[in-house]
């Protein structure tokens, strides 16, 4: 995580698990639950923090929104990949640890 200002840059770990390194099962590179893998270009998104997700996906669904995936849990956040109208992913996201959240704040 990077700081300057009011402008905050988190980057994901990359999913190194089978590389022999000793991080968890888990980062932006990890395939979607389906296998699918990432490719260039084709998963750099917005990433949105929302207070409920389970709810913000029932309230997309109902809304016709276009899911990549199902919610999964990460190494700090249960996140979901949604499309915008052009295709373009963003990412839903509910921190489970304060320094997931984008106000890192008490």
């Amino acid at each position: 995580m990077l700081y300057r200002g009011g402008l905050r840059l988190l980057l994901s770990v990359p999913d190194v698990t089978g590389a022999g390194a000793p991080l968890p099962d888990g980062g932006g590179s990890r395939p979607m639950p389906d296998g699918t893998a990432q490719r260039p270009g084709g998963w750099n998104r917005f990433m949105l923090e929302v207070p409920d997700l389970a709810a913000a996906v029932q309230e997309l669904r109902a809304g016709g929104v276009r899911f990549r995936n199902d919610i999964v849990t990460g190494i700090g956040t249960r996140q979901v990949m949604i499309e915008d109208p052009s295709g373009n992913p963003v990412e839903l996201f509910e921190p489970m640890r304060r320094e997931a959240r984008l106000s890192p704040g008490p």
